[in-house]
């Protein structure tokens, strides 16, 4: 007799099992099986196909261990072996794999991406933190500039050069490989670095129109500083910007382009919240190295420009870095394969600006989403713009001003650490609902103390004498505060709250909604804040004219934005409940697979199970034969 353990897409077993003993066959028996040419001695047992056998169904597996044997033969056959049975009883393969080398439970293959990809993101959001604190304090503090600036830069400058480098990078990486795409960008930005602090800043005075720039303040009056001071310090402007592009560019485009093309799944699942951390940590260290170089004016003779001197110092730094993300990205590439990919892509629907809007209007869900992240982008500006004009008044020199900009970065690393621990436990305890509503009622709280020190300085400035402050220093303190803890809050709840918003919606609705949003709110939220304060600049006259009624718009915005987050909590408790209740359906009317007796003798499940182990349909996987086993 011959007993043949068959599998074809769904697994046959004898309903009754017995040990039987197996003779030998003529050469060709099991041709239709095997491959031609091969005999039973030199077959070798093959997996199925990633299929595992559950003790729940088939609790008697181990009776098969029985080694059957002919008078006269040894080891003829090679039997599954009692803990070959107990780890297919357990759920795992029948024959493992060697496993890869690891370290402290991290394979060898995965710390080789892991510990580079982690060096290059510290190496980068060091050079942005520095970079980023650089800015401010050359735009604001300039000779003939303000605070005002701000806002007609990001509008006027910022933005127009941003599109024409993404329309440029688009068309570069038509025509290069990713890795001379990666040096053709980066390159540049360290280049015009080093040169901004050894060549542009010293001649600065040789080339920038400063006559010409007090003619025309003179003509059109003080309400267009803003606009005068961007003609006035143009090689500062493309400072501000270039850093500006630093981060968007060498932090979301690059680096996350190419730790999305290195990683799989489960390694960015498991580490990507580590880059997070570790990001924080590279903003601690950056801003007690712009806080040392800052502090060296104390050190120094009379007449010698202590800023020029920092200057040079930290656009080194920023070079060394950068040679150091050049180095980490070709190691990588000369030492680590990349992963295996599936060819089936999920295609991003191009959805022009119109149709973008159209959607956004059609769906309160993706409304009311798209409504918490434009209200970010104004409020934010809108505190940090007035914030940073009374910072400037409070701190006018350069070294002042950047020595207090990198004790801010410093402490905004320590709070969004802190924030990032805490985020999971608040999760975890109140919900979606409780995180989400958390940034913007920081950011009213905060937002009222600030604007009510500068309008209500003076009734209030004996009871700060006796703190040793005066009204405009603990506007400048709690303006702080306030950008402290709402960039804490954004990066700890407000971005995995929007992340984690489209989760339970419709694949269709997912994509088209996170297009609309990329397309029309990123930048009306960016823009909007700068808008309105351009506006405000020049109704009113200056920006500290219209702080009464910037103060009012953030009240509305942040109210908006709060009754969008209560909208939004009820609907996604809503979407997740359903979705909860369509998954214990499934479950539920999930049929359990019945072994039944065929005139053979031998089992096999029945044809009307809906079990499909492969999680494919199962009529493609019964199409294809796997390999048997012989027992």
């Amino acid at each position: 007799m011959e007993a043949v353990l068959q599998t074809k897409g769904l697994l046959s077993l004898p309903s009754k099992p017995k040990t039987k003993a197996f003779y030998p066959l003529p050469h060709g028996g099991l041709r239709h099986r095997f491959n031609s040419g091969h005999s039973l001695n030199t077959l070798k047992p093959k997996p199925l196909n990633g299929l595992s056998l559950s003790s729940n169904g088939f609790q008697k597996f181990q009776c098969f261990t029985t080694k059957p044997q002919l008078f006269g033969q040894k080891d003829r056959f090679s039997p599954i072996c009692k803990a070959e049975a107990a780890a297919a009883a357990d759920g795992q393969p029948l024959f493992a794999e060697k496993e890869p080398p690891k370290f402290m439970g991290i394979e060898l293959v995965t710390l080789k991406k892991i510990i580079p990809l982690g060096a290059m993101f510290f190496c980068i959001l060091f050079n942005y933190t520095i970079l980023r604190d650089t800015k401010d304090v050359l735009v604001v503090t300039a000779k003939g500039s303000s605070a005002e600036i701000i806002p007609f830069l990001k509008t006027w400058v910022n933005l127009p050069m941003a599109i024409g480098f993404m329309l440029l990078y688009t068309k570069l990486a038509n025509v290069l490989s990713k890795e001379a795409l990666f040096y053709t960008v980066i390159l540049p930005f360290i280049a015009f670095f080093g040169a901004f602090g050894f060549v542009l800043y010293p001649l600065s005075n040789y080339f920038h129109p400063t006559a010409f720039a007090d003619k025309l303040l003179n003509s059109l009056g003080p309400r267009f500083l803003g606009p005068i001071a961007i003609l006035r310090i143009w090689s500062f402007c493309l400072f501000y910007v270039m850093a500006e592009l630093w981060g968007s560019v060498v932090v979301s485009v690059l680096f996350w382009g190419f730790a999305n093309q290195i990683t799989t799944v489960d390694e960015a699942k498991r580490f990507y919240p580590l880059f997070g951390l570790g990001a924080n940590v590279a903003l601690i260290f950056s801003g007690r190295t712009v806080k040392y170089f800052s502090s060296l004016r104390s050190s120094l003779g009379p007449g010698v420009d202590g800023w020029a001197i920092s200057l040079k110092a930290m656009m080194s730094i920023v070079v060394l870095m950068g040679g150091a993300i050049c180095f980490f990205y070709w190691w990588v590439n000369r030492n680590v394969p990349l992963p295996t990919r599936s060819k089936k892509k999920k295609v991003k629907p191009n959805m022009t600006t119109m149709e973008s809007l159209k959607f956004l209007v059609s769906s309160k869900y993706i409304r009311n989403l798209a409504t918490l992240v434009v209200a970010y982008g104004i409020s934010i500006n809108l505190v940090e713009v007035t914030w940073k004009s009374k910072l400037k008044a409070q701190f006018p020199s350069p070294n002042e001003y950047s020595s207090f900009m990198g004790d801010f970065s410093t402490a905004t690393g320590i709070a969004t650490f802190v924030m990032m621990l805490l985020s999971q436990w608040i999760f975890d305890k109140y919900g979606w609902g409780a995180a989400a509503k958390i940034t913007p009622t920081v950011l009213l709280l905060t937002g009222i103390g600030f604007f009510s020190l500068i309008l209500f300085g003076a009734p209030l400035a004996p009871a700060l004498a006796k703190f040793g402050m005066t009204p405009l220093l603990a506007a400048v303190y709690v303006g702080a505060m306030q950008n402290i803890f709402s960039k804490s809050a954004k990066y700890s709840l407000f971005d995995p709250c929007k992340e984690m918003a489209y989760i339970p919606l419709d694949e269709d609705t997912k994509v088209k909604g996170k297009a609309a949003i990329d397309v029309v709110c990123n930048p009306l939220g960016k823009s909007g804040g700068a808008l309105i304060q351009q506006f405000m600049i020049l109704t009113f006259g200056s920006l500290a004219s219209s702080t009464p009624y910037l103060g009012g718009v953030l009240l509305v915005i942040v109210l908006a934005w709060l009754g969008a987050a209560k909208s939004l909590d009820g609907q996604f408790t809503t979407l997740r409940r359903e979705e909860e209740l369509e998954k214990e359906m499934e479950r539920a009317s999930l049929k359990i697979p019945v072994v039944s007796q065929n005139d053979n003798g031998s089992g096999s499940l029945s044809s009307g199970s809906s079990l499909n182990p492969a999680g494919g349909d199962s009529t493609g996987a019964s199409s294809e034969p796997s390999s048997p086993r012989s027992l």
